[in-house]
């Protein structure tokens, strides 16, 4: 029992003395909680980590494991998911963050949340139902504002979910011009490039779109001619410049070679024809869905196809196809 007259620090005070005395002067505190909607703190979890959880319970966030991240419903058990890639990015977006002394559970939430709003079938996907909404109602569809709607809008019959102003923040600036505003935003906008374009090379030699003498000699003796490699030195090379300039940057050497590395993978596996001989497939299933869906609400067309995993997207195009026998 706790003698009278002693006072036990409460779980909030614990993590706001902890954060003081660890956390590096530019990392966000975890109190007090920006939401929209003000809500007690819970007893034992940071308003960061509630966040996360709430991401990892929500539909969407389960929804991941049946969206393609590079190959289309491949037949290989070892292929990268929206959701496998969701994990490795978060995992190396918190492995920096702990390096930098920021905040790993906002970090954590952001990384968790940043694809929610992926539409099926990848970016070719993506590229189509942008299309489509453009052509019918003068509006785009960028993957970013769909997750910050998930979160926002569509999650919990409507609600929401309330998640914190910098996680929100995270989401929506993990992509396009406008960097996040915390440096553990900018960590998750720039992991996600490590990430994709490693396991996204390793996805590619197993499906054989490209084998290892193909790989950009001068990047890959720069980074390393392994994944794992590659994305050691890439945190190293983060963690250093990072530290050093009180930002997340890297350096001209590193960067620059990630930066050609990118390229070399839009040119031979995003764009090339391995990866886009289902394109015109997807694109006429996903025209019909839409034509079949528009309405008079530009909003619920977008948050339906959006939603759809590959598998639901070719079910529903199968049955609005397929004549039915009695």
């Amino acid at each position: 029992m706790t003698p009278t007259g002693i006072h036990t620090p409460s779980f909030r005070e614990r993590t706001t003395a902890m954060e003081a005395e660890f956390l590096s002067p530019l990392a966000q505190r975890s109190y007090p909680a920006q939401r929209a909607l003000v809500e007690p703190d819970s007893p034992v979890r940071t308003p960061f980590q509630r966040d996360r959880d709430r991401i990892v319970h929500c539909k969407a966030f389960r929804r991941l494991k049946h969206k393609t991240q590079v190959y289309i419903a491949p037949e290989g058990d070892h292929y990268r998911t929206r959701l496998t890639h969701t994990l490795e990015t978060t995992g190396i977006a918190r492995t920096v963050a702990r390096a930098l002394r920021l905040n790993e559970d906002l970090t954590e939430a952001i990384g968790m949340g940043h694809d929610l709003g992926h539409a099926p079938f990848g970016h070719i996907g993506e590229a189509v139902l942008d299309a489509c909404l453009m052509e019918r109602y003068g509006r785009r569809f960028r993957h970013n504002e769909q997750s910050l709607r998930v979160v926002e809008k569509l999650e919990r019959d409507g609600e929401g979910l309330n998640l914190t102003d910098q996680v929100r923040d995270g989401i929506l600036r993990h992509t396009g011009e406008e960097p996040p505003v915390t440096l553990e935003g900018r960590i998750v906008r720039l992991v996600d490039r490590i990430a994709y374009i490693n396991h996204d090379i390793d996805d590619a030699l197993r499906a054989g779109t490209l084998s290892r003498p193909d790989l950009p000699e001068a990047e890959i003796e720069i980074l390393g001619d392994t994944g794992s490699k590659r994305i050691d030195t890439l945190v190293q090379d983060l963690v250093e410049q990072s530290e050093a300039a009180g930002d997340i940057v890297q350096s001209e050497t590193v960067g620059g070679a990630m930066d050609r590395l990118r390229t070399f993978m839009f040119e031979h596996v995003y764009l090339a024809p391995a990866a886009q001989s289902e394109q015109p497939r997807i694109e006429r299933m996903l025209r019909a869905l839409f034509e079949n869906f528009a309405g008079d609400d530009p909003d619920w067309v977008a948050d339906y196809i959006s939603g759809m995993t590959d598998r639901y997207a070719i079910r529903t195009f199968t049955e609005l196809s397929l004549p039915r026998g009695y």
